[in-house]
């Protein structure tokens, strides 16, 4: 198990806590690894970038997962043409950090793109990433993504159809799944398991994430939404997955709300 506490982000960017509180965190609570966004990294000069590395070797917790976020179905090619450079940047970071995946995204649903465009330019573009990472020692791990803060429009991908199609064009590369619990239910759909058991040979990593809400964004603090976890922990476990459970942790209450998430993700796999 590791985290990604989306709900202290803001706290680490404005430099109310540090990554190295983070991680200690997360170790305190006896977690295996510990999660970042890309936004949280500062820059990417040798000093900072030795210095991170050197305080993560030291708290004895890994990095497991880095969160990035390429727009690949941007409508124009000079910015796709940008955002594959910054994913390249992304992952020269994540490996200079010592991470284990790094999550990507298909991109954002403009305005004016048909879904054939959106589909081919996110497969070519996330096939031609995965020959970088490949090179680096990072794993690429492709998400059925909602929208991020820093983003405007929803995932392109959300939409189950989508997010399958585009899965299929990766199969044959060494682009895994990071399968997000909650964002089938956002999409407007109650087939969560459906669409796992269709990529689930592929699945590498699990964002466990809860939704107050079917058809739109409402993050909540795990085991308060309407995510079936147990029905999902026990598909989990019948398929002996031996992946990274990755813990999206969005409850807004602090260190608490960390240990809680914690709390109620290794009760209720206990359970199923």
């Amino acid at each position: 198990m590791s985290c990604l506490s989306v709900s202290l982000f803001p706290a680490i960017i404005n430099n109310q806590m540090t990554v190295r509180e983070y991680a200690h965190l997360c170790k305190n609570q006896g977690l295996d690894g510990f999660d970042l966004g890309s936004i949280l990294l500062k820059n990417h000069t040798p000093k900072y970038v030795s210095h991170l590395k050197k305080e993560i070797e030291e708290e004895g917790i890994p990095l497991i997962m880095v969160t990035a976020y390429p727009d690949f179905t941007h409508p124009e090619a000079l910015q796709r043409m940008r955002e594959f450079d910054f994913l390249v940047h992304d992952i020269a970071l994540a490996s200079a950090l010592g991470a284990k995946y790094l999550r990507v995204t298909a991109g954002q649903a403009h305005p004016g793109v048909s879904v054939a465009e959106g589909i081919e330019w996110a497969i070519n573009s996330l096939k031609k990433a995965a020959a970088v990472s490949d090179q680096y020692g990072i794993t690429l791990v492709y998400e059925n993504h909602a929208k991020p803060g820093v983003w405007e429009y929803m995932d392109f991908s959300n939409p189950p159809e989508i997010f399958l199609k585009i899965a299929e064009g990766l199969r044959n590369t060494s682009i895994g799944i990071n399968f997000d619990t909650a964002n089938i239910l956002v999409a407007g759909h109650e087939t969560t398991l459906e669409v796992l058991e269709e990529v689930y040979d592929k699945v590498l990593t699990i964002h466990v994430a809860d939704t107050a809400s079917i058809g739109k964004m409402a993050p909540v603090a795990l085991g308060t939404g309407l995510v079936p976890f147990r029905e999902i922990f026990h598909y989990l476990k019948e398929k002996e997955f031996n992946g990274w459970l990755c813990l999206e942790e969005f409850g807004n209450n602090g260190e608490e709300g960390v240990k809680q998430a914690i709390d109620f993700v290794r009760s209720t796999w206990i359970e199923a």
